[in-house]
C-alpha cells in the first residue's frame, strides 16, 4: 500500500493523504487519528479503506507500480550483463530517475 500511495498520492484529497500518511507512514492507530481529527474511529476506518480501494483501482488502470518493478528488473539484468563503464553509468542514471 505504501508504494501505491507513493505513486498515486497526488490524485487523493488532502484529507485522504493525511489519513494515509498518519496510518501507514507515521504508524498512528485508528483511534489516534480519530482523536486528532475529532471524528469517529469508524469514519477514519471507512476513509482509509475507501482510499486503499481507490489506490488499487488507479494501479489496475495505470500500472505505474507494475511498470516501475519491471523497469527495475530489466535494469538489474542489464547491469549484470555488461561491463562497459559508460553503459553502467547510463543504467545508474536511469535508476536514479525512478
Amino acid at each position: 500500500m505504501n508504494y501505491l500511495y507513493d505513486f498515486y498520492q497526488a490524485l487523493l484529497t488532502s484529507k485522504q493523504r493525511n489519513y494515509m500518511e498518519l496510518y501507514y507512514l507515521e504508524d498512528y492507530s485508528l483511534g489516534e487519528i480519530s482523536e486528532l481529527y475529532q471524528v469517529s474511529r469508524q469514519a477514519v476506518y471507512d476513509n482509509i479503506k475507501r482510499t486503499e480501494s481507490m489506490l488499487e483501482s488507479y494501479e489496475e488502470k495505470l500500472h505505474l507500480y507494475e511498470r516501475f518493478l519491471k523497469r527495475g528488473q530489466i535494469l538489474e539484468k542489464m547491469e549484470k550483463s555488461t561491463s562497459d563503464e559508460s553503459m553502467l553509468s547510463f543504467i545508474q542514471q536511469l535508476k536514479e530517475i525512478d
